[in-house]
């Protein structure tokens, strides 16, 4: 009796259930491909890398800096006096942190990189999930999901993909 009432519950629950579920819509795009083809982000990306480009240079110059001092420092040590030997430590040492240092204001979390990253990019997409935002409210998407970023996706029907509609909001060709 148990087994019967329990059957007619669950058939209940999926018959009726499933009639109240509201169908969902839902779409994809491809963000790399959009990002690819804004002229805006191209650019921003470019200077990005000039940016961390020269950093990067400036680094490289002070780590070699550092490397002739302390080259310089082995060959000449034994002809040094004490406190000339933990001066020139101590100069080394010096040179070190400020590489370290350089690091991290260039390329640490907080960093410049990252600031102006955030400056560049930032806006594009805000523009991009504006024009998703806006594509989906007029077509009635309820979800738009990135397949780029979805590893799990296996297949995708072509006419799920919004990118070039979204690409066409943003005035891209």
């Amino acid at each position: 009796m148990k087994r019967i009432s329990y059957i007619v519950l669950m058939s209940f629950v999926l018959c009726f259930g499933t009639a109240f579920a509201k169908d969902q819509s839902i779409a994809y795009i491809d963000m790399a491909y959009i990002l690819k083809n804004l002229p805006q982000y191209e650019q921003a990306n470019e200077q990005l890398s000039m940016l961390s480009k020269r950093w990067q240079k400036e680094i490289d110059a002070a780590q070699q800096e550092a490397r002739v001092m302390t080259t310089n420092y082995q060959t000449e040590q034994i002809f040094l006096s004490e406190t000339m030997r933990r001066e020139r430590e101590q100069e080394i040492v010096k040179k070190e942190q400020e590489v370290l240092e350089l690091k991290r204001k260039y390329f640490g979390q907080e960093g410049e990189l990252y600031k102006k990253r955030e400056a560049l990019i930032k806006p594009i997409q805000d523009e991009i999930y504006n024009a998703i935002q806006d594509l989906a409210n007029e077509k009635r998407i309820d979800i738009v999901k990135d397949r780029s970023a979805d590893p799990a996706l296996i297949y995708m029907s072509s006419k799920l993909d919004v990118s070039d509609q979204v690409l066409h909001k943003l005035g891209a060709k």
